[in-house]
């Protein structure tokens, strides 16, 4: 989920050609995670849409957007400086700009924490001031409450954890309406129930990351059939929120359409998945990324039907 280069870090160059300008400014932008912030700004923009029944003011989706950007830009970049050390040590973070030593950590500490104020500033300034605090509380959670204290300490770490992710669902709605309603806590809660069996099969996959530095995700701790089995659990949590914001009547028909197809055929992959791991599936026949790729589009299908929705009605 990083937007830094795959290959091995022997393979970058020497130190001064990764400190050059342009190597520099790559870097910086690579502490944001930006690939991570495309999939936020997902679920910000359509619930815009949904809150203002039609197209919300241009200048207020770039507003919301941008400054969702350096909200989570500034999470990100704190994340990694708190995590540097295990970062070093696992095989799919050995290439972030703290390991390879493009960015010192003073400046990835510096730089997360500007863009922490920066962003609170340009949500209360030019959006509104309920929108700049869930965006602050957000970013507090996510560095505070899920890496300092959850994420090295739990395995429940990436649930209560993935609260932070919520949060751009009641920004996007406050963004427009400058207050929160039922249907901005529903879609909240899609996504917290949606977190965990979204990233609980990518970790699967690289559990041995995990358990080299001593994180104890789910899979490091369970056996794959009890991860399986709460993978399961929460899809069907999941789907059945999904849905309620057609009878509480937020929406037409066009999204529970959408809903409920597109969470069919999650819980089939979810269901395959489970029957996989009862099987004594292990390495490639498991499998487990097929449901992470499918997450990703099932939130985005999700979230484009609530886009979408209003011009139906």
């Amino acid at each position: 989920m990083t937007a830094v280069d795959s290959r091995p870090v022997a393979e970058l160059g020497s130190g001064s050609d990764r400190r050059t300008p342009g190597a520099r400014v790559k870097a910086f932008i690579a502490l944001t995670k930006p690939r991570i912030i495309e999939l936020l700004l997902i679920t910000t923009v359509p619930v815009m849409f949904l809150a203002e029944q039609g197209v919300p003011e241009l200048w207020l989706v770039l507003a919301t957007c941008f400054g969702g950007y350096l909200s989570a830009g500034g999470a990100n970049a704190l994340n990694m400086y708190l995590d540097r050390d295990i970062d070093a040590l696992m095989h799919r973070t050995q290439n972030r700009p703290l390991v390879t030593g493009v960015v010192r950590p003073g400046e990835c500490l510096a730089f997360g924490l500007t863009l922490a104020v920066a962003s609170t500033l340009w949500f209360g300034l030019l959006v509104n001031w309920v929108s700049a605090a869930l965006s602050l509380g957000a970013l507090l959670f996510y560095v505070v409450v899920y890496t300092m204290l959850l994420k090295r300490r739990t395995a429940q770490n990436i649930v209560w954890g993935g609260i932070a992710g919520c949060m751009p669902v009641l920004i996007g709605w406050s963004s427009v309406t400058g207050s929160l309603s039922w249907a901005s806590v529903i879609l909240f809660l899609v996504i917290f129930f949606w977190t965990p069996p979204h990233y609980w099969p990518l970790s699967m996959k690289v559990k041995e990351d995990y358990a080299r530095v001593g994180v104890p995700m789910l899979p490091v701790i369970a056996a794959n059939t009890v991860v399986a089995r709460q993978i399961v659990a929460y899809s069907w949590v999941m789907v059945a929120v999904s849905l309620a914001l057609w009878p509480l009547g937020y929406t037409g028909w066009f999204y529970p359409a959408v809903a409920a197809l597109a969470g069919g055929w999650w819980l089939w992959e979810a269901h395959a998945l489970s029957a996989r791991a009862r099987a004594g599936l292990k390495g490639a026949k498991l499998k487990e990324m097929r449901l992470f790729h499918w997450s990703i589009t099932y939130v985005s299908v999700l979230f484009l039907a609530v886009a979408i929705d209003p011009f139906l009605r």
